[in-house]
């Protein structure tokens, strides 16, 4: 009889150790989940700033070729 009551105490001790540890997994994967996410987001930010970036390079080229001096000396637009 008492080898069954420690057999039964060790199972509901197992069942609770179980429980902890499922709860415990879950939560990983939503920080994982969340950090995917994050870094997804990171990416696709990365790309924006890089495609404004080049644009941003683009117009400041524009601007100095156009205000740049010719071959005279003279700039080449209005100000």
């Amino acid at each position: 009889m008492q080898i069954l009551l420690e057999v039964e105490q060790e199972n509901e001790q197992l069942v609770e150790e179980n429980r902890r540890l499922k709860a415990q997994l879950a939560q990983r994967e939503v920080v994982l989940q969340e950090a995917g996410s994050i870094a997804e987001a990171s990416l696709r930010l990365s790309g924006v700033f890089e495609a404004a970036q080049r644009a941003a390079d683009l117009y400041v080229a524009s601007v100095k070729r156009r205000y740049a001096p010719d071959a005279r000396g003279e700039s080449g637009g209005k100000p």
